[in-house]
């Protein structure tokens, strides 16, 4: 048998687990963050596979900071729809 190239979720599973020392050291509530940034970066895989030019942790970083700037940009259309409904609420209320 040849060599096998690691898949794109093999990567990710050893970066994982090269990171479990560092992961133990964090406070509790740091560790779900933590936790929770490698479950954006797994929901981005089949993108990743195909960043070759990238190392694969910096593709994951990436995919991490997508997942993040997709909830910021989801909370300030929340932010602007309140807005808008108070200015509506007080526009009313004169």
């Amino acid at each position: 048998m040849g060599n096998v190239t690691p898949t794109i979720t093999d990567i990710l599973h050893r970066e994982e687990a090269n990171l479990a020392k560092f992961r133990r050291a964090l406070r509790r509530e740091d560790q779900v963050v933590f936790d929770d940034l490698f479950v954006a970066a797994y929901k981005h895989r089949a993108a990743a596979s195909y960043a070759g030019h990238l190392l694969p942790f910096e593709t994951f970083l990436l995919a991490m900071q997508m997942e993040d700037h997709k909830e910021v940009m989801c909370l300030r259309r929340e932010v602007e729809a309140l807005r808008s409904q108070i200015r509506l609420l007080l526009s009313e209320s004169k």
